[in-house]
């Protein structure tokens, strides 16, 4: 998973932007990681859930617990 994950990041935006400072690069992939990778991007490893969903349903029988 984590090679699909790095892959992803690498195509989806490092190779699309041009980042003048390590600091720019940095801001930019974070937001990249928590508003749409997590939240929103649906993976087929997940059962077509995005990491947020396969969070919150491996947490809740842990609270439950």
């Amino acid at each position: 998973m984590a090679e699909s994950f790095f892959a992803a990041l690498k195509n989806e935006r490092v190779h699309r932007t041009a980042y003048p400072t390590r600091r720019h690069a940095r801001t930019d992939i974070i937001r990249y990681i928590e508003f749409w990778y997590n939240p929103r991007r649906l993976h087929s490893g997940l059962g077509y859930k995005t990491p947020q969903e396969a969070l919150e349903g491996w947490t809740e029988p842990q609270v439950a617990a």
